[in-house]
């Protein structure tokens, strides 16, 4: 029975050092800390292991319940330390006054942050690893889509950090497909008969060596596979004329598909030896100037 007197003494011991409330506190944390860790390692199995959500989804869903999980967690640790120290928490929140100031210093910029947060992954607009452009302005793939803030990791490098409220437009380059567009202009002297077969012959050979690329339908059938769209101007910036090549490729796929399109077409014109439009700018002459004086 003597280790049952020593298991009581080292539980008197463990009582009187828990009365302390510091320790009350870093237990709490500490307990916090391992539950989430915990909680994230669950949610990242779990989307492992299913297969019926969309990879890009999984991540963006993963990314949300993580941030839900430490904001709610961080409230109910600060919470908890103030009843520790005897702060009655319940009686703050009650009063109208307190509630008052709290809504008019960034309650409701705090609410509709989080209220576009939901809405973007509800409406689908982004996706974590989607490359978009945010308001006109700011053009890269997001990183993280959390509670209150979208993260958007730029060409530069530079990790792009923006409130989910000032969030006024998204262009999303990634849902489901996207149209590479190229625009070739060729100088007044071309035969357009000649520019019309050459281009035709590209298209030709775009589809065979891009068909991974392109959007294709059930029967694997491409959508819309490369093909001359026609001439769009007659006399581009006073340059030559314009064709255009279209084609339909699956998202995460197009600047790929659009680097090696435009590589093909610059290969295929310059082995046809055609003349490519030149921008002529007109300078007036010395003496033309001196006539003018």
């Amino acid at each position: 029975m003597e280790w049952i007197n020593k298991l009581q003494d080292w539980y008197g011991v463990f009582i009187q050092i828990f009365e302390y409330k510091i320790v009350q506190v870093i237990v709490a944390i500490l307990v916090v800390f391992i539950g989430i860790r915990f909680i994230r390692r669950s949610i990242r199995s779990f989307f492992y292991r299913t297969s019926f959500i969309e990879e890009r989804k999984e991540k963006t869903l993963e990314s949300m319940i993580n941030s839900i999980v430490s904001y709610t967690a961080t409230i109910g640790i600060i919470i908890y330390i103030l009843s520790v120290y005897g702060v009655e928490v319940g009686s703050i929140l009650a009063g109208a006054g307190v509630i008052g100031i709290i809504l008019g210093f960034g309650a409701q910029s705090l609410i509709r942050d989080i209220l576009s947060g939901i809405f973007f992954i509800y409406e689908k607009q982004l996706h974590k690893g989607d490359f978009v452009s945010i308001n006109d302005k700011f053009i890269g793939t997001v990183e993280d889509i959390g509670l209150r803030f979208l993260k958007v990791r730029q060409w530069s490098g530079k990790l792009l950090t923006i409130s989910n409220g000032q969030v006024t437009s998204i262009q999303n380059y990634n849902i489901d497909h996207m149209r590479v567009i190229e625009a070739i202009t060729v100088s007044f002297t071309e035969d357009p008969k000649r520019i019309f077969t050459l281009l035709e012959e590209t298209c030709e050979q775009l589809n065979e060596e891009l068909d991974q690329y392109l959007k294709k339908d059930l029967t694997k059938t491409p959508i819309q596979p490369f093909q001359v769209y026609g001439m769009t101007s007659l006399n581009k910036d006073h340059r030559g004329y314009e064709y255009t090549i279209v084609g339909l490729t699956e998202d995460l796929v197009y600047w790929t598909a659009a680097k090696e399109a435009r590589r093909m077409i610059a290969e295929k014109l310059f082995d046809s030896g055609v003349q490519m439009s030149l921008q002529h700018i007109d300078l007036p002459s010395p003496t033309s100037n001196e006539q003018n004086q």
